[in-house]
């Protein structure tokens, strides 16, 4: 049985072509993947990102704890409503997941963690938490629904249908947050382009996507979203890293604090660890299309290095195929490198990712 988000009902009644998605009844389509896309680039559209999963985590001692669970440091996070963008590492230094943690109060944070990983997510923290706080609140929030209404009029929108949080929520800085009334509303996103992601209870998230559809925010499926956020270099759990792959090599190395004094799980793995490849972009320069695991070939200095594509696509935005890849290090921004493309060798140019950021292509 497909677990379902509180929308789902909802998406049926929008046409929605659905998938199962990790376990998951989600929406791929509602029609259009290309022009979802071009919605949220151009105007607005909303995602329901519900299967996601927020986590309360309460007590005294929450943010010693997060110091020692995640690899970047919560003792940036001073001003109520602040979120930062980590990874949780094993002993090892892999990557259990990539998340937010929102600050709340001084005894609560918010964590928001992937779909796919959630279960994994919850058993190490708890785990975690019986070592180091047994004190704490670890509190799973599957009574909220997320949705996140994305692209350059998404603001605008979100206010039209929610006018008594446009004071509250102007001035927000990108990665704040506020609470107003029953909406929790951040200033995150994972497209590349402006906007919210809005946590709500569920059972009033059917009536809420319908006021915005009904102001002109477009529906978005998974197909969508996983173009934007290609194009935004923006990395996917299970592909772009996982638990074998270290956030320096995923290009997530601005995430993680090695600078502090402070000792978080994986800390001494990543301090012993050689970074010998890194994350890089690619565009195709031949007709054809880059996917996953295709094996990239580049020559150096009459030396020759072999990586892989870890996540690629078309591009609607830029009209050219893309791709995130990891690679050798001595492998840089403007070189020239051969995808292995079944029996062909196709050229693609390194390029320093993202593509795409609030509608500007930038390679």
């Amino acid at each position: 049985m497909l677990k379902k988000t509180p929308l789902n009902q909802t998406h049926r009644e929008m046409n929605a072509k659905m998938v199962d998605f990790g376990g998951w009844d989600m929406p791929l389509h509602y029609g259009s993947q290309l022009d979802e896309h071009h919605k949220v680039r151009q105007d607005a559209g909303m995602f329901d990102v519900s299967h996601m999963l927020p986590i309360d985590i309460k007590g005294e001692n929450t943010r010693d704890f997060l110091r020692r669970l995640v690899a970047n440091n919560v003792d940036k996070l001073t001003i109520p409503g602040k979120a930062l963008y980590t990874c949780m590492l094993t002993p090892q230094g892999g990557v259990i997941d990539d998340l937010i943690i929102y600050f709340l109060s001084d005894t609560w944070f918010r964590i928001v963690v992937n779909a796919g990983t959630a279960d994994k997510d919850v058993d190490w923290i708890l785990k975690q938490r019986n070592i180091i706080a047994p004190d704490l609140e670890v509190l799973p929030r599957r009574d909220l629904a997320m949705i996140a209404v994305q692209g350059p009029n998404a603001r605008s929108k979100v206010w039209q249908v929610l006018p008594e949080a446009k004071a509250a929520t102007e001035e927000l800085k990108l990665f704040q947050s506020v609470t107003q009334n029953h909406f929790f509303i951040a200033r995150t996103g994972y497209t590349g382009e402006d906007g919210f992601e809005i946590m709500l209870p569920g059972e009033e998230s059917p009536a809420f996507w319908k006021a915005l559809h009904g102001v002109g925010v477009a529906p978005a499926g998974l197909g969508a979203r996983d173009t934007l956020r290609l194009e935004a270099g923006m990395n996917l759990y299970g592909q772009d890293m996982d638990e074998t792959i270290s956030p320096m090599e995923s290009g997530l190395g601005w995430t993680v604090d090695l600078k502090s004094d402070r000792d978080f799980i994986g800390k001494q793995a990543l301090l012993d660890s050689e970074v010998t490849q890194h994350l890089v972009g690619l565009v195709l320069l031949d007709r054809g299309v880059l996917r996953s695991h295709q094996k990239v070939v580049a020559q150096r200095d009459g030396n020759e290095y072999e990586g892989e594509i870890t996540s690629g696509g078309f591009s609607p935005t830029i009209n050219q195929s893309i791709a995130l890849a990891r690679i050798a290090v001595e492998i840089a921004p403007d070189e020239e490198v051969n995808v292995l493309v079944r029996d062909k060798k196709l050229r693609a140019k390194v390029v320093k990712y993202p593509f795409v950021r609030n509608g500007k292509v930038l390679v």
